[in-house]
């Protein structure tokens, strides 16, 4: 078990530079509460699909089996003061990780994610979800004439002042009773950020990045949001690439910090910003040379 910790949370790809203390910590935290020698039992689904856990819940929810691809969602539902994380957790903490191979007649799942919040305690700064969340799914069958049966393994963290690892495994006949089309339609609505070129006007936008930041690593975001929100910019990189954001400053400015890429890398790189402001969230793509300026 220990091993198997250890492989989690120093296998996370999307924790940035300057959190290796941090992991350091998470690693001690989970030992120290003895909880690090715990089994992650993989729970299964009760008659309704609930896969019951340590302060949280997991199932399958899926749409109407209509079109040449079909909706389902994953909903985690965690006990009040605990969170859950994002794509990328931050400095600390654990992204979901997820095994389809048991699924049939399915060609692919594309993970939607809604916007995150932003949190900082002792632990530093996280990327996540508290309360309960939806995260919308797009399969796309192999054969869209024929049933289409997922089945997922899922790992994620849940935390409150400890972090746990926790475990389910869930399945589910897409297209069966009772259907979750309108939910799952709702969040990918107003939730999930919409999608945005750099430079596109509007109320939310990504007005224009600029080379250069204040400590000359990285590069800078001009954002406009609307008036008497707090905007908060996320960022999500490939493998090894590690970035870290200001607040913005009173000319809707937002450095964006360059800590650390992999080494020996000399080809460019394309990230994705997120930007939320209150219930509204977008999401826009930018190339990076190999120094972290863009392209």
């Amino acid at each position: 078990m220990a091993l198997a910790v250890l492989n989690l949370v120093w296998g996370s790809s999307q924790m940035p530079t300057g959190s290796m203390v941090n992991r350091i910590a998470f690693i001690s935290i989970l030992f120290c509460s003895g909880l690090g020698l715990l089994p992650r039992v993989a729970l299964g689904q009760d008659s309704s699909g609930w896969a019951q856990g340590l302060h949280s819940r997991a199932r399958l929810v899926s749409g109407d089996n209509t079109g040449a691809h079909r909706l389902a969602g994953l909903e985690i539902a965690l006990d009040s003061g605990f969170k859950t994380y994002w794509r990328n957790p931050g400095e600390s903490g654990l992204p979901p990780r997820f095994d389809w191979s048991g699924s049939r007649n399915v060609k692919s799942v594309d993970v939607r994610w809604p916007a995150p919040s932003r949190l900082e305690d002792a632990a530093g700064v996280s990327y996540v979800y508290l309360g309960d969340v939806l995260l919308p799914l797009v399969v796309e069958p192999e054969d869209p004439t024929k049933p289409v049966h997922i089945a997922l393994n899922v790992e994620y963290g849940i935390c409150k002042d400890i972090c746990i690892p926790a475990r389910a495994e869930l399945a589910r006949d897409l297209g069966t009773p009772p259907s979750s089309q309108a939910d799952i339609e709702a969040v990918l609505r107003t939730k999930v950020p919409r999608k945005q070129e750099v430079g596109s006007g509007g109320e939310l936008a990504i007005r224009a990045v600029e080379a250069g930041s204040p400590d000359g690593k990285g590069f800078t975001a001009l954002v406009s949001a609307p008036a008497g929100t707090s905007p908060q910019l996320f960022i999500d990189a490939p493998d090894g690439w590690y970035f870290s954001t200001s607040a913005p400053d009173a000319r809707s400015r937002v450095a964006i910090t360059l800590d650390e890429k992999p080494a020996g890398q000399d080809a460019p790189v394309v990230i994705t910003l997120t930007l939320v402001a209150g219930e509204k969230s977008i999401e826009c793509t930018v190339g990076l040379d190999a120094n972290g300026k863009p392209r």
